[in-house]
C-alpha cells in the first residue's frame, strides 16, 4: 500500500507560481509512476502531468494547457513527487490531487493508477 498526502495549495494571483508537493508513505515509489490530476468544479478530473518509469529510467508528459508552465519532478530519496506551477491562469483553479501506478508507462488514465491521495485546492484570482 501507498499512501499519497499532498500540500501547497493556496490561493495565488495570475501570473503567480505555486509548488505543489506530495509526499508518499508505505512503499518507495521509486517503481511507481506518478502523476498530477485535477478537478474544477463541475468539471471531470483530467490529467496534468507524469513522471513514468521506462526501461531507460524514467520520462515526463504534460497535458497541452500546462506545458510550458508546470513541471512534475520526483525525488526517490524523500519518497515526494513535486508539481511547479508557473504562469498560473484561472483556469488552473481546481483541486490537484497526486496519484501512483505500479510499473512503468506514461499513462495519462485516471483509472489505471491505484494510489491517490486527498488533493489540495488551488485557486488561482483574476
Amino acid at each position: 500500500q501507498v499512501q499519497l498526502v499532498e500540500s501547497g495549495g493556496r490561493l495565488v494571483q495570475a501570473g503567480g507560481s505555486l509548488r505543489l508537493s506530495c509526499v508518499a508513505s508505505g512503499r518507495s515509489v521509486s517503481s511507481y509512476g506518478v502523476a498530477w490530476f485535477r478537478q474544477a468544479p463541475g468539471k471531470e478530473r483530467e490529467f496534468v502531468a507524469v513522471d513514468g518509469r521506462t526501461w531507460s529510467g524514467s520520462m515526463t508528459a504534460y497535458a497541452d494547457s500546462v506545458k510550458g508552465r508546470f513541471a512534475i519532478s520526483r525525488d526517490n530519496a524523500k519518497n515526494t513527487v513535486t508539481l511547479q506551477m508557473s504562469s498560473l491562469k484561472p483556469e488552473d483553479t481546481a483541486v490537484y490531487y497526486c496519484a501512483a501506478k505500479w510499473g512503468r508507462g506514461l499513462s495519462e488514465r485516471g483509472d489505471e493508477y491505484d494510489y491517490w491521495g486527498q488533493g489540495t485546492q488551488v485557486t488561482v484570482s483574476s
